[in-house]
C-alpha cells in the first residue's frame, strides 16, 4: 500500500503541521535535479524553524523606552537611568539559557549590518553584567565602538512565537540624526511602537516621524508611558488621542506604567498588574503582531508548496498523459513546447516585467535625486536668507542644529518616498509578470539595505568677538590719518599738530573704521557661513544620493532574481516535462504499467501535498485576529 500522503488539515494549521508538510515536499521533492524547488523549501522550512516577528520600540529620549521592554520581559535587559540614553539598538529575543552579544559589522563587508544581515555580522558573547557599558551613550558615546547592535535571549512566554523586540535609540528633537537610522530600520519591521510619556501631548517632531512611520510600516501601535507619575495623564491621554485620530484613525493608544507592571511581577499581584496596563499590550503584541505576522508566514508557505507542487506533477501528468496515451504525445508534446517557448521568453531581458523592472528602477533614480536635491535646495535658500538677517557667529551652534534636523527630515522625507516608490514598482513588475498566467509567493523587497551612514558634522565658525585691546587698535589705526591731516591743515593758521579739531577728526575717522571693519567681519562671516552650509548641503547630497541609489540597485537585483528564479522554475519544468512525454512516448510496453503506477502513486502525494496547502491558504484568508489574554 502507497501512503497517500498529507490530509486536509482539521481547524487551524499550527507551525508543527507546516514544518510536517514542509518536510513532506522535500521528501517529495528529494536528492535529485530539482535543486531549484529544494532551495525553495529549505527557506521556508528556515522559516518555520527560526521565526522573528520584529517589533521596533521607537521615540524620544528619556520618554521610557527602555524600561517598558524591561517591564515587558521582567528582566533589566536595557539600562536605565536619569543621566542614560540608548546609542545603539539592543534586539531582544526568545532564548535559553538567557545570555548576550554584540553585533559587529565584519572587517571584509563594513557596510552590512542589521539583524539580517548575518553574512556580514560577527556575534560576540559578552556577559548579561556588560550590556550597559555598550548600549548606553554614556558607555559607548556615539557609537564610538562601531557595533551594529546588542543583542539579548530570554526564556520569557511573552518571546515565544518568535517575538523580537528592539530598544531603538531616541528620534527626534536633538535626537533627529537618530532619526533617519530608526526609519531605515522599520522596512524590516513587522510593527512598531511609538512610546512617548505623559508629561506632555505629541510634539510635532514626534507627529511628523509618525506620518512618516506609517507610509512604511502600517502596523503601529502608541505607547503612553509613566503613568504613574502624572496625576493628569486622562488628559495627556485624550490630546494624545486626538492627534492619532488625525494620523490614522486605528492606531491603538495603551497607557502603561512600567514600574507598576516591575512592582506587580515582584510581587506576584495580579490586580496591580492589570492596573499597570501591560495586559493589554501583551494582547495586542499576541493577536495583532504575532498572530498577524504567522498568518503572513503560513500564506507565504503555503503558496511556496502550491508552486512547487504545480511545477511537480507539471513532468508527472505529462508523463503520465503520454503512457496512457501514445496517439496523443505528439500533440502534447507540441503544447509543451509551446509553453516552453513562452516560459523562456520570461527569462529574457526583452521580456516586459523585465523592461518595466529597468525602466522603473531608473526612473526612480532620477526622481530620487531630483527630490533629494529640490529639497535641500530649499533648505539652503532658507539658510542663506537666515544667515542675511544678522550674525551667524554667536548662533552658530544653534544655526547648526537646526540645519541638522531640516536637513534629516528632508532626507527621511525623501527615503519614505522612495521606499514607497519602490513597492509600487515591486507590485507593477509583480502584476506584469502574473499575467503571463505564472503563480507567484509572497514577495518581499523592503529588507534591502541598512541604515544610511550619517554626514559629517558642520564645521565651526568664527563668533566674530574681540578683545577691548583689539577694538583700540583698530579705533587708533583709523584716527592715526585724522589726526595727521587736520594737523597738517590747521598747522598753516599756527596751531599745533595736536589740537583739539585734529584730535576731534581723528576720533570720529577712527569710530568709522572701527564700523567698517565690524562691518567687514560681519560680510566675511556670513559669506563663510553661507560657503560652509552649501558644503555641507553638496557633503548629503553626494552621501545620501549615493547609498539610496545603492538600496535602489539593491531593489532591483532582489526583484530581478526573484522573478527570475520563478521563471527558471517554470521554464525547468516545462523542459522535464516534455523530456519525460518523449521518454515515455519511446518507453516498451512491458514498462509502462509499471511506471505509470509509479507515477499514479507519486500523483497522489503531490495532490494531497497541493490540497493541504491549498487549505492552509485558505484557512489564512479567512481568518481573522484571535483573542489572546495573559501576561508573559
Amino acid at each position: 500500500m502507497v501512503d497517500a500522503g498529507p490530509a486536509r488539515p482539521a481547524g487551524p494549521v499550527t507551525s508543527g503541521q507546516l514544518v510536517k508538510l514542509v518536510e513532506q515536499g522535500l521528501q517529495l521533492v528529494g536528492d535529485g535535479d530539482r535543486a531549484d524547488l529544494r532551495r525553495r523549501l529549505d527557506h521556508a522550512f528556515g522559516r518555520l524553524q527560526d521565526p522573528s516577528i520584529r517589533v521596533i520600540v521607537v521615540g524620544e529620549f528619556k520618554q521610557g523606552k527602555s524600561k517598558l521592554i524591561n517591564a515587558l520581559v521582567n528582566a533589566p535587559v536595557c539600562p536605565v537611568d536619569d543621566d542614560i540614553a540608548t546609542s545603539l539598538p539592543t534586539i531582544v529575543r526568545y532564548g535559553e539559557p538567557a545570555s548576550a552579544s554584540v553585533l559587529v559589522p565584519r572587517a571584509d563587508n563594513p557596510a552590512a549590518g542589521g539583524d539580517g544581515a548575518d553574512a556580514g555580522i560577527e556575534r560576540r558573547p559578552i556577559e548579561l553584567s556588560d550590556l550597559p557599558a555598550m548600549v548606553s551613550e554614556q558607555g559607548n558615546p556615539g557609537n564610538s565602538r562601531k557595533l551594529a547592535a546588542a543583542e539579548v535571549c530570554l526564556p520569557r512566554r511573552v518571546l515565544t512565537g518568535g517575538l523580537t523586540i528592539i530598544d531603538s535609540p531616541g528620534v527626534g528633537g536633538m535626537g533627529s540624526a537618530h532619526t533617519l537610522t530608526t526609519l531605515t530600520a522599520l522596512p524590516t519591521a513587522d510593527a512598531m511602537l511609538l512610546v512617548s510619556d505623559a508629561s506632555q501631548e505629541y510634539t510635532e517632531p514626534e507627529l511628523r516621524f509618525l506620518r512618516q512611520a506609517m507610509r512604511i510600516t502600517p502596523s503601529v501601535a502608541a505607547v503612553l508611558s509613566k503613568t504613574d507619575l502624572y496625576p493628569d495623564w486622562r488628559r495627556v491621554e485624550e490630546l494624545d488621542r486626538g492627534h492619532l485620530d488625525q494620523v490614522a484613525p486605528d492606531i491603538p493608544l495603551y497607557p502603561l506604567s512600567a514600574d507598576l507592571r516591575l512592582e506587580a511581577s515582584r510581587l506576584q499581584d495580579a490586580e496591580l498588574n492589570e492596573e499597570s496596563g501591560f495586559p493589554a499590550l501583551v494582547a495586542h503584541l499576541r493577536t495583532n503582531i504575532v498572530g498577524k505576522a504567522q498568518r503572513i508566514q503560513r500564506r507565504s508557505v503555503s503558496q511556496d508548496l502550491l508552486s512547487v507542487t504545480e511545477n511537480l506533477r507539471l513532468s508527472l501528468q505529462s508523463e503520465l498523459g503520454a503512457l496512457e496515451n501514445p496517439d496523443g504525445t505528439p500533440q502534447m508534446l507540441a503544447a509543451l513546447e509551446q509553453a516552453k517557448a513562452e516560459a523562456d521568453e520570461l527569462r529574457k531581458r526583452s521580456a516586459r516585467w523585465q523592461l518595466t523592472l529597468s525602466d522603473g528602477i531608473n526612473d526612480l533614480i532620477a526622481d530620487m535625486e531630483y527630490d533629494l536635491r529640490d529639497r535641500l535646495r530649499r533648505i539652503q535658500r532658507e539658510a542663506e536668507n537666515a544667515i542675511d538677517q544678522g550674525d551667524p557667529g554667536p548662533v552658530w551652534t544653534q544655526f547648526s542644529t537646526w540645519l541638522e534636523e531640516c536637513v534629516a527630515a528632508a532626507v527621511s522625507d525623501t527615503f519614505v518616498w522612495t521606499s514607497e516608490r519602490s513597492q509600487w514598482l515591486a507590485a507593477q513588475v509583480a502584476e506584469h509578470f502574473a499575467e503571463d498566467e505564472v503563480s507567484l509567493p509572497v514577495l518581499h523587497v523592503s529588507d534591502s539595505g541598512d541604515a544610511l551612514d550619517p554626514v559629517d558634522q558642520m564645521p565651526e565658525l568664527d563668533r566674530g568677538r574681540i578683545n577691548p585691546i583689539q577694538k583700540v587698535l583698530i579705533g587708533m589705526r583709523g584716527s592715526y590719518g585724522g589726526v595727521l591731516m587736520f594737523g597738517l591743515l590747521t598747522g598753516i593758521f599756527g596751531m599745533a599738530l595736536i589740537n583739539p579739531l585734529s584730535v576731534g577728526a581723528g576720533l570720529l575717522l577712527g569710530r568709522k573704521a572701527y564700523r567698517e571693519d565690524k562691518e567687514t567681519r560681519l560680510k566675511r562671516r556670513q559669506g563663510e557661513a553661507k560657503t560652509l552650509v552649501r558644503r555641507q548641503l553638496d557633503d548629503v547630497t553626494f552621501q545620501v544620493g549615493k547609498q539610496l541609489k545603492d538600496r535602489l540597485r539593491l531593489v532591483q537585483r532582489t526583484i530581478r532574481d526573484h522573478f527570475t528564479e520563478i521563471a527558471d522554475e517554470y521554464h525547468r519544468s516545462l523542459s522535464d516535462s516534455v523530456a519525460a512525454a518523449q521518454k515515455a512516448a519511446n518507453t516498451y510496453a512491458q514498462e509502462k504499467d509499471g511506471r505509470m503506477r509509479d507515477i499514479r502513486a507519486e500523483l497522489k502525494k503531490v495532490d494531497a501535498l497541493h490540497r493541504a496547502a491549498e487549505a492552509v491558504a485558505a484557512e489564512v484568508a479567512a481568518a481573522g485576529p484571535r483573542t489572546a489574554a495573559g501576561v508573559g
